[in-house]
């Protein structure tokens, strides 16, 4: 059998630090971009672009704003609540918590115009300006010179994700990482999906001009790119010492809540509330780790590579598995799978999506893996994902957009199955969505 050590080079070391691009360049804040004849008109009337897009950001009362509210959430009573159960003063002024509420730069590199209290700011995302600001639009100014000069390249999928991850799921970087202890005080539930969410935060217009300098992905590509970019980072920080656990025990946050918090009761013809899952040779009372996006790449990666559908269905198996030996093991089979799930990431943003790949991928999901639901996160994933391939198939004039909207109300019943984790039921959610397999289907 292999030593710790030797368990633990092979999770860690072989591949890239868990998290996006450390900042290199300046922040110069985001007044620096606010200029009328940059990103701060009053309305979106740019040749090139809408330059607006720091109202768009800044909006009060849509998901479009979250981003320039994230460090105000700090200075709010739930905030206070959570830091005071934690033993933090001010969350607002605290690393642990402006990690993820601010952008996290060093004073080092902070312009005369930076300001903490901007919250997840343009270069919180796009990185430092220094080098790029007074160039990235001139005439002659190309996406290759600004991303050369420190740009982050966000039109790639993968360099989308693993930025957007750093907060939404995780990183190794101080105030990144939000572990059972801060769930248990109250911090909110952490969800993602790339294309959704990307579509949420969406401040330009992906028009013609665009599509000639970036070539964007499709929906259906950043979707499956972002399940499997967000596999391999939960797994690969699993496998981290100083994160996968907590004292003796395991790093909960990595398993499914709810798998977990059910009703007990002692009553005599009580019967337990979960339900069995094909997918993971779990054995019952054995915490469940966290499956939402094995789920979604079990649906979707044969659309890619058939050989890595194979492997990837073994190695996620064998990783449920090992859960239940040793750690060693589970480290190991953890680095196998995080090696299938960055394979599946580059076969994903290599392929085209067809008009029958994405209904394929849309059918697994829907119907195909429904027996697979049993637990609240992999359930509420699976909506997301149907909205996505179904907006994939308008954006994409594969279905028309009247034929989807006839679609939305059961949509939205299956979105109200999952509104609330603690009234989770799962088959009241298989009912709803079975709804949605059945409009779906005529479809094609």
């Amino acid at each position: 059998m292999l030593c710790w050590a030797a368990l633990l080079a092979v999770g860690l070391t072989a591949v890239p630090a868990i998290g996006g691009a450390p900042p290199h360049n300046i922040h110069e804040g985001v007044a620096s971009c606010a200029g009328a004849n940059c990103h701060g008109r009053l309305a979106p009337s740019g040749a090139v672009v809408r330059q607006n897009e720091l109202f768009t950001w800044q909006d009060p009362a849509s998901a479009s704003g979250q981003h320039s509210r994230a460090w105000k959430a700090l200075t709010e009573p739930r905030a206070r609540a959570i830091a005071g159960r934690l033993g933090i003063e001010a969350p607002e002024r605290a690393p642990e918590c402006i990690g993820c509420h601010g952008d996290p730069t060093p004073p080092a590199l902070r312009g005369e115009k930076f300001q903490v209290s901007d919250g997840v700011t343009c270069e919180t995302c796009h990185g430092g300006a220094e080098l790029w600001l007074a160039g990235h639009y001139t005439k002659n100014a190309t996406h290759a010179a600004n991303v050369a000069a420190g740009m982050v390249a966000l039109d790639d999928p993968k360099v989308r994700a693993a930025i957007c991850l750093d907060c939404h799921l995780g990183s190794e970087r101080r105030g990144q990482f939000v572990g059972h202890r801060l769930m248990a005080a109250g911090h909110p539930r952490l969800s993602f999906e790339l294309d959704l969410f990307t579509s949420m935060q969406s401040h330009h217009t992906i028009d013609a001009d665009y599509i000639r300098r970036k070539k964007p992905a499709s929906g259906v590509q950043t979707w499956a790119v972002g399940q499997a970019l967000a596999l391999d980072r939960a797994v690969r920080l699993y496998s981290n010492p100083a994160i996968g656990q907590d004292g003796v025990f395991p790093q909960l946050t990595f398993f499914d809540c709810h798998a977990c918090h059910r009703r007990i009761s002692d009553e005599r013809d009580a019967r337990p509330t979960a339900l069995p899952n094909p997918g993971r040779p779990t054995p019952v009372g054995a915490p469940v780790f966290n499956d939402e996006n094995m789920i979604m790449l079990a649906a979707s990666a044969e659309a890619a590579d058939r050989a890595l559908a194979s492997q990837f269905e073994a190695r996620s198996r064998a990783f449920h598995a090992a859960l239940n030996t040793d750690r060693p093991r589970a480290i190991a089979a953890a680095a196998d799978l995080a090696t299938t799930s960055r394979a599946l990431a580059d076969a994903f943003a290599r392929k085209t999506f067809s008009r029958n790949d994405t209904f394929a991928v849309l059918d697994n999901v829907l119907a195909t893996v429904l027996e697979r639901y049993t637990d609240y996160q992999g359930s509420a994933q699976g909506v997301m994902a149907a909205d996505t391939l179904l907006t994939a198939l308008v954006t994409e004039g594969q279905v028309p957009a009247a034929r989807v909207a006839a679609i939305r109300p059961d949509l939205e019943r299956a979105y109200a199955a999952v509104r609330d984790p603690n009234t989770y039921d799962p088959i009241a959610f298989r009912a709803a969505f079975q709804r949605v397999t059945t409009a779906a289907r005529g479809l094609r």
